[in-house]
């Protein structure tokens, strides 16, 4: 057994040095070989770190969020849609979240806290300095108890304030560098939309794909205002409120969930045959509608990378061709010496597969230098998962293996008498 493996791995090495022999004396045939499988590996190996890292994101949205939390909405969250009427929406027709219904979700045993949401832009200035369109969201007071943050310097707003419909906006670290610059920006006046606002605070969100995705990153000017005078002042639609609702320690999401729907259903009058006009979104929900989205995305990169282990494919049927074809006297040599069948189709796949081999490495180089670009420029922790690593170096063995099979087995069945006399 030793003296087989032995020599199997001794077929093996000079299989692998005779490939590299072959790659330099036909290089536009071999770069075309190894380019095809580079490129179908780069896209596999590209796609899963970016959804590696779209996964691990959303995974650090819940634990800021808490996981146990969920969103009512005036309407569900799905890829779907509808063609826009009455008729084949009728979520279209659901009344919007108000005030009143948060006060009475608030009142629930069971809920630590609900924060009102509603989402916008707004002409910032500050003196001489400008921003056409900043983002900002209007938030009920108690909105740090389920966002993961903080704020230094400066403060939240108050639920008084709130109720008074004060004039006082939370800036971003990059809403004051852009206004500011290295100034101190609390109790300063800035104008938004025409009104002045008081700045009270700075704050520092931790980055996700889910607040990145919406603008809300730390990578973007955004400010924070309390709803009610968004209510007021800044033309609030009162149809995009959506609400986070946070369950107590230990109370069970479910439960709080069944609740919550109880006491909405109630307050809207609807009858036990009545669908809900409104919709609870889990955080599992969420990452059920983005796996659809990037499923859809990645399914996408593996035809793509198909195509690229194709174009590998053939080139490696075409330069083992050529190689068998070229080296017909030297097989006859080896197989009047006594190398079998077996020995001279194990040689040529070992060629076809250090092809492939090189392909893939270059292509695993490649994805990982992507992911490198996307966690370096982006709030996406991109990183080639192992799993990713192990599936590309397969399929290039495998590529190798069913497309070096056809030559392998006509080097193996050349008859030698006949090999020995080829020129």
């Amino acid at each position: 057994m030793a003296m087989t493996l032995g020599s199997r791995l001794l077929h093996t090495l000079e299989g692998v040095g005779i490939a590299l022999d072959a790659i330099r004396a036909n290089r536009v045939r071999a770069a075309l070989t190894i380019f095809g499988v580079a490129i179908g590996v780069f896209v596999v190996v590209a796609m899963s770190a970016t959804v590696h890292g779209v996964t691990r994101s959303f995974e650090q949205d819940v634990e800021a969020f808490g996981a146990t939390s969920f969103q009512v909405r005036r309407r569900g969250i799905d890829l779907g849609g509808c063609d826009g009427s009455d008729e084949s929406c009728p979520e279209r027709r659901n009344p919007p979240l108000t005030a009143a219904d948060a006060r009475a979700l608030r009142a629930l045993p069971s809920v630590a806290a609900v924060t009102e949401i509603w989402g916008d832009s707004k002409p910032f200035r500050y003196r001489d300095r400008e921003l056409a369109s900043v983002g900002f969201d209007a938030l009920s007071a108690e909105w740090m108890k389920t966002d993961d943050g903080d704020i230094s310097p400066g403060r939240n707003f108050s639920a008084q304030e709130e109720a008074a419909a004060a004039r006082v906006v939370i800036i971003n670290d990059t809403l004051q560098q852009r206004l500011f610059g290295d100034s101190d920006p609390i109790g300063k006046q800035v104008s938004v939309d025409g009104q002045p606002f008081t700045v009270i605070g700075v704050y520092h969100t931790r980055a996700g794909f889910l607040k990145s995705l919406d603008g809300r990153g730390p990578d973007r000017p955004r400010a924070i205002i309390p709803m009610e005078t968004a209510r007021r002042h800044l033309g609030l639609w009162t149809r995009g409120i959506l609400f986070m609702v946070k369950p107590r320690d230990g109370a069970v999401q479910a439960d709080v969930m069944d609740e919550v729907t109880a006491t909405l259903r109630g307050r809207r009058g609807l009858r036990p045959s009545q669908p809900n006009n409104f919709a609870l979104v889990t955080q599992d929900r969420m990452m059920e509608v983005f796996d659809k989205l990037f499923g859809t995305i990645f399914v996408i990169g593996i035809a793509l990378s198909a195509v690229g282990l194709l174009v590998g494919g053939v080139g490696v049927v075409a330069i083992m061709m050529i190689s068998v074809t070229e080296r017909t006297r030297e097989i006859g040599v080896r197989k009047a010496l006594g190398a079998t069948k077996a020995t001279i189709l194990w040689q040529f796949l070992v060629e076809a597969v250090t092809l492939t081999g090189l392909g893939a490495s270059i292509g695993l180089l490649l994805g990982a230098g992507a992911a490198f670009l996307i966690r370096s420029n982006t709030t996406i922790p991109a990183a080639v998962p192992p799993t990713a690593i192990a599936t590309a170096l397969l399929a290039s063995a495998l590529t190798g293996i069913a497309f070096g099979m056809l030559p392998a087995v006509r080097a193996a069945r050349l008859d030698p008498v006949e090999a020995l006399r080829h020129e």
